[in-house]
């Protein structure tokens, strides 16, 4: 990949590798600095990026006779256009609207390896890619401050950008805090606070995949059916599983969800008509539960006569055990729903899917409510 900046009224080259030779310095104090907020911290760095890269090209001059390299040109030459988005669910829309026009597309999905989106910050070499890419996603939350700053300092002012409660706009709900829910503050103000979470209502999905499908057909015309088609195609598997899930809630003993963990899920239980007891909200940092937490949570489990206590992807399900060890009779099942908030490329190679995994958060859900 190469970057174009403006050098003494010249457009003039420069490799990512020589900018990257001439930024180590700073780089290795922006990681290791505490001392500056993250805003400051990303203004900072992409004015390093371009600082370095002018000064670079103006002490050299490019090996070709053409200056003039396409935004969209990648590190294998191709004229592929280059899509990055921040989350799984945004990277398999992309996919699935892309089809079998892939192999026009360079796609990056930046929190990878299980990076969690509410701890994320961006590595030098993710705001080189957001700043020479054709069409970047991202949620838009409090989580994702940084990206403002991003796009602001990066050379293509052309891109098309998706922010997600954009797009959504007055359906985006804020964090609830439901009866007896720990809300310590870890760094965000409840009162005001956007619930991120839009992915986990297949509504939201198709709203979203229709606002994906128009971006990508401005930037590649000529694929412009392609993507329309594979978009419709998509569309109707999203709305089939919308269907399935009313179906079921609908069938269902009951209509309350208890999560001994966080409640990334409003989203989609505000979309069933479903209500819900958890320890803490979606987007909380908290890993302990107080005492009256898990025995609010107990009493509720045996004043609903509820089978189950729910928890989100993860390794440990400590509080859901230990609310279940303080019902009365102290066999309910602890099931996981899959938040999509740790599935990475790695799962998307081995065949995770957006809809595979909401295919199997229903087959929990149907146990949970019956």
């Amino acid at each position: 990949m190469e970057i174009t900046y403006i050098c003494t009224g010249y457009f003039l080259t420069v490799s990512k590798r020589i900018l990257l030779v001439f930024l180590r310095p700073f780089l290795d104090f922006y990681f290791d600095s505490e001392v500056l907020n993250m805003k400051k911290n990303i203004t900072l760095l992409m004015a390093a990026l371009i600082m370095a890269a002018m000064f670079s090209a103006c002490g050299n001059t490019p090996d070709s006779g053409n200056s003039n390299v396409p935004e969209s040109e990648n590190s294998d030459g191709s004229d592929k256009i280059s899509i990055i988005t921040t989350i799984f669910p945004e990277y398999d829309w992309v996919r699935e609207i892309l089809g079998d026009q892939s192999n026009h597309a360079e796609l990056t999905m930046l929190l990878d390896n299980s990076v969690d989106l509410h701890s994320y910050q961006p590595t030098a070499d993710d705001l080189i890619k957001i700043a020479n890419c054709d069409m970047f996603l991202y949620v838009g939350g409090e989580s994702d401050e940084w990206v403002e700053d991003a796009l602001g300092q990066a050379e293509n002012k052309n891109r098309a950008v998706i922010n997600l409660l954009d797009v959504l706009g007055d359906s985006v709900k804020t964090e609830e805090a439901v009866e007896r829910m720990q809300t310590e503050e870890h760094g965000h103000s409840h009162e005001e606070e956007k619930d991120e979470h839009v992915w986990l209502s297949l509504k939201n999905a198709q709203i979203i995949c229709r606002e994906i499908a128009a971006k990508l057909s401005e930037i590649d015309e000529a694929n412009k059916e392609s993507y329309t088609a594979n978009a419709e195609a998509y569309l109707e598997k999203l709305s089939d599983l919308d269907d399935a899930y009313n179906a079921a809630v609908l069938a269902a003993d009951k209509k309350t969800l208890l999560f001994g963990d966080r409640f990334p899920f409003r989203y989609l239980a505000d979309d069933y008509g479903l209500d819900y007891f958890a320890a803490f909200t979606g987007c909380s940092a908290e890993t302990e539960a107080s005492f009256e937490t898990i025995l609010f949570l107990a009493n509720k489990v045996d004043e609903l006569k509820l089978t189950s206590v729910l928890t989100i992807e993860g390794a440990e399900h400590k509080i859901a055990e230990t609310v279940v060890s303080n019902t009365s009779e102290q066999n309910q099942k602890v099931l996981t729903m899959d938040s999509l908030q740790s599935t990475d490329s790695g799962d998307a190679n081995n065949g995770t899917t957006y809809l595979s995994v909401m295919e199997q958060n229903l087959e929990v859900l149907k146990e949970a409510l019956n």
